[in-house]
């Protein structure tokens, strides 16, 4: 979670406040609130061991605060969950999921990976697990929650028209339209393949489609497999009207004869 960005403006140093989104804000006062609960009962539990031979009002009192913790909790828990889901632009979580593969002048970029003992890059709604998949699992309080560009976002990068910033495993990338590749100008250019599924249509078909305006916005299909969940190949390259790269999932599903173009 992003807390500050630091902006230069006239050889000064700015630092402005970003806001979290309220599912953060949210999840962080449920995870410090269970934390403090819990810390407070294991102080009572404590005192309450050591006072056992004490008075019956004192035992009642010590019964009563260990009540009053747990029920508050719950209350918030409960309470913040049906709020959040009521906020949601679905209704409530989601688990949606789509490949994507990211080519820097036919060579693959290898995004950075999960540091720590994190199992994830991103947020905890949005993000993917060094397996070159977008994983959106959880409350997306508005439809650009689930865009591309947010995913990007949530990794790090930024992408828009003709422009592609990401963290991979050499270092921040960059790729913008007009620079040379393979000594040719080069374009940065988004391909989607959907399948007849995602259009609300029947058979196992699926068709590619460029992105040629604000790439960023599109909307992922809401599938939790892929496919028919999506597959997203951003590329810079020479200009093109269509990808020769497929991901790995949809490559199998052909093999199969489960999809077919």
């Amino acid at each position: 979670m992003r807390l500050f960005e630091v902006l230069a403006h006239e050889g000064e140093e700015v630092v402005e406040a970003v806001q979290p989104s309220l599912d953060e804000v949210i999840r962080t006062n449920s995870i410090q609130y269970s934390l403090i609960s819990t810390g407070v009962l294991f102080v009572l539990v404590i005192l309450s061991i050591l006072f056992k031979d004490k008075s019956e009002k004192l035992k009642y009192l010590f019964f009563g605060l260990m009540a009053l913790i747990i029920l508050g909790n719950t209350i918030y828990l409960s309470f913040s969950t049906i709020y959040l889901n009521q906020q949601s632009t679905t209704g409530g979580p989601v688990h949606w999921h789509a490949d994507f593969e990211i080519y820097n002048c036919g060579k693959k970029v290898e995004i950075e990976n999960p540091e720590g003992f994190s199992n994830k890059v991103g947020t905890e709604v949005v993000h993917e697990h060094n397996d070159d998949r977008i994983h959106i699992e959880g409350v997306i309080l508005e439809k650009h929650d689930a865009s591309i560009g947010h995913f990007i976002e949530a990794l790090g990068g930024d992408l828009h028209e003709g422009h592609l910033s990401i963290p991979a495993e050499e270092g921040l990338l960059e790729m913008e339209d007009g620079q040379m590749c393979n000594g040719q100008v080069g374009a940065l250019q988004v391909f989607v393949y959907r399948t007849a599924v995602a259009e609300q249509t029947k058979g196992d078909s699926f068709y590619q489609q460029k992105l040629t305006d604000e790439p960023q916005d599109y909307i992922i299909s809401p599938f939790g497999q892929v496919p028919p969940g999506d597959c997203i190949i951003i590329e810079f390259d020479k200009e093109k009207e269509e990808t020769d790269k497929l991901c790995t999932f949809y490559k199998l599903a052909v093999e199969k004869g489960e999809l077919h173009d």
